[in-house]
């Protein structure tokens, strides 16, 4: 069993920068890839940046070389570094765990980014 709790939502300014950390309680969390997805009101829930356990990295076309995510398997911590931010990034955005072969996958409650303009 995992748990993932998120932290570091707020509102900010366009333009403006947030980081999200997601702790990870429970064994093996190394063995997890790690994403972050987000869904604004309306719309269905979306990948935004995903880490697998290797370390490689992917994103949405519209966060590429605004976001960057990375993980801390010493501390169980994924974080979601956001910069430039624009209101179309306005959503609550949520921390996710699986691993393919446990056929496992645990979600976190939210956090609320919300982008002013």
């Amino acid at each position: 069993q995992v748990q993932l709790v998120e932290s570091g939502g707020g509102v900010v300014q366009h333009g403006g920068s947030l980081r999200l950390s997601c702790a990870a309680s429970g064994r093996m969390f190394g063995i997890y890839d790690m994403a972050w997805y987000r869904q604004a009101p309306g719309k269905q829930r979306e990948l935004v940046a995903r880490v697998t356990s290797g370390g490689f990295t992917n994103y949405a076309d519209c966060v590429k070389a605004r976001f960057t995510i990375s993980r801390d398997n010493a501390k169980n911590t994924v974080n979601l570094q956001m910069i430039s931010l624009k209101p179309e990034d306005t959503a609550v955005y949520y921390c996710h765990a699986d691993n393919f072969r446990l056929s496992s996958e645990y979600w976190g409650q939210g956090t609320q980014v919300t982008v002013s303009s």
